[in-house]
């Protein structure tokens, strides 16, 4: 999310997204999970708490870091960053995917946000898409192929 509008600063050259929404105008977190198709799994986020949103520990690594080693995914349930539940509504004005090139990585088997979703996404940015049997923590599981995808499309900027 913060990207497709951060991305408008003239200083950034491209967008590089990694298993994450890629709204258009107008759109939200809230607005793009709205409505998720029969069928796709439901993140087990928990009830807000004082105005936050974190992830239920138990389901964590099943949901978010299933391809990470059990250590680590424990560590990352402990310590994980909440979000603030307004952040959800913050919605996107101008996308910079619109004006700037854009590379996205769709992780296959991500449980927090659908792949087809992923697909649907990076194809409507126009990306130079990869995709990678990961889960939505994939730049933890594999980040010498996050690294590259990166690399490559700042190379391609050159």
């Amino acid at each position: 999310m913060v990207i497709s509008e951060a991305g408008n600063d003239p200083k950034v050259a491209a967008l590089v997204y990694i298993a994450a929404f890629a709204p258009d105008a107008g759109e939200s977190v809230a607005s793009i999970i709205k409505d998720p198709p029969p069928g796709a799994p439901v993140p087990p986020i928990l009830p807000p708490q004082a105005g936050f949103l974190f992830l239920d520990r138990a389901k964590f690594a099943a949901s978010f870091a299933a391809d990470v080693d059990a250590d680590s995914a424990a560590f990352m349930a402990d310590s994980q960053v909440p979000w603030g539940v307004d952040a959800l509504g913050g919605a996107v004005s101008q996308p910079a995917w619109k004006s700037k090139p854009s590379w996205y990585l769709v992780a296959t088997d991500d449980k927090m946000i659908p792949p087809p979703a992923q697909q649907f996404m990076a194809k409507r940015t126009g990306a130079t898409v990869s995709q990678i049997a990961a889960s939505h923590a994939v730049y933890v599981s594999q980040p010498a192929a996050v690294a590259a995808l990166i690399e490559n499309a700042a190379k391609t900027l050159k």
